[in-house]
């Protein structure tokens, strides 16, 4: 079980480490942007659409190290003041509960969405845009996929906080 539970972690920590090189390209590749527009007056559609496609790869598989790092927003009026074993048992079931449903009902209305996007090999609508728009849109299911890996990853490790730190 702990095993798994570092491989899943590992696998979407490497995932995130590369994203963080995504998010140094955003920014060269939006000053480059800003500088053409505002500083030669030209632009390409493409550079700016690449920037798009970056961001898309930042916050699409930068969820699941997020989660892995606990970095996520939680209201924690109450939570903060939790044991271990009651912040164990609350993950455990907001998993279960609330990420778990959120992915698979994500990743089932956008299937036939991204399925098509690959039969037609879609590209940008707009004139010399990037010919790349379903691999884009593929981020979606890896999203949900990536998460729900984490949620397993997060289930099991809280469920040995339980099984070991009974009293807490």
């Amino acid at each position: 079980m702990q095993a798994l539970v570092a491989f899943i972690d590992k696998f979407n920590r490497s995932i995130g480490r590369g994203v963080s090189i995504a998010v140094l390209l955003m920014t060269l590749v939006m000053f480059a942007v800003v500088v053409l527009r505002y500083g030669f007056s030209t632009g390409w559609i493409a550079l700016q659409e690449s920037v798009m496609y970056l961001h898309a790869m930042v916050f699409m598989l930068g969820a699941a190290y997020t989660l892995a790092d606990d970095g996520h927003v939680r209201v924690d009026i109450f939570y903060r003041r939790c044991s271990v074993r009651c912040k164990a048992i609350i993950n455990i079931i907001g998993t279960l509960l609330l990420l778990y449903p959120t992915c698979i009902f994500i990743l089932s209305m956008s299937w036939d969405y991204v399925m098509t996007s690959w039969r037609l090999l879609e590209s940008s609508k707009e004139a010399g845009g990037l010919p790349l728009v379903f691999l884009l849109k593929s981020l979606i299911p890896t999203f949900c996929v990536l998460l729900m890996l984490q949620g397993l990853a997060e289930i099991l490790r809280h469920t040995q906080q339980l099984s070991t730190n009974r009293d807490s």
